[in-house]
């Protein structure tokens, strides 16, 4: 559900460094139709495959899931037609790799027939800790933070990114970001 594009991967760490932190990404979509209308039935079909898809992609770690469910797609923590998709990934480039270099990107490219165009970000990312798996609540604060500050290494998109050091350097004086 990402609008985001760019032409190259972002830059990773080189491989000989071990991965201190993550990149957690939240992104959320304004539904034009109920989940169980027709015009829904293509989306619907292709939330296994693609989160399956995931799953199985290289760096990638974790995604939120519903209890009982496969999928995130009936929570709507961002309002009643708001699906969210919410994630962590090793690097940016696992992430990258994922949205624009699979199938998913397949998905995307039919998006307008399903969502409605956002006029404010709809997509966010961060640095989190290796290990550590954000809440909804957090997403949903990066969010608003982006969207009230624009980007900031707490709150960035694809094409506003900032490095895990970048992240590291505003927590050691937090006085200096947003």
């Amino acid at each position: 559900m990402t609008d985001d594009a760019r032409t190259s991967a972002p830059s990773t760490p080189l491989p000989s460094e071990p991965a201190r932190c993550h990149i957690a990404q939240f992104n959320v979509g304004t539904i034009r139709f109920p989940l169980d209308e027709p015009e829904m039935a293509d989306f619907v079909a292709q939330l296994e495959p693609v989160n399956a898809l995931a799953d199985g992609t290289p760096g990638f770690v974790w995604r939120l899931v519903e209890e009982g469910e496969g999928d995130a797609t009936r929570m709507r923590p961002a309002g009643a037609d708001v699906v969210v998709n919410f994630s962590v990934w090793e690097s940016m480039e696992a992430l990258w790799d994922f949205v624009y270099r699979s199938p998913h990107l397949d998905t995307m490219r039919r998006r307008r027939e399903w969502f409605q165009r956002h006029m404010e970000s709809h997509l966010v990312m961060w640095w989190i800790p290796a290990g550590y798996i954000p809440t909804v609540a957090e997403a949903l604060e990066r969010l608003a933070l982006l969207r009230e500050h624009g980007p900031s290494p707490r709150a960035f998109t694809f094409s506003t990114s900032y490095t895990a050091a970048e992240a590291e350097a505003l927590q050691a004086a937090p006085s200096l970001g947003r």
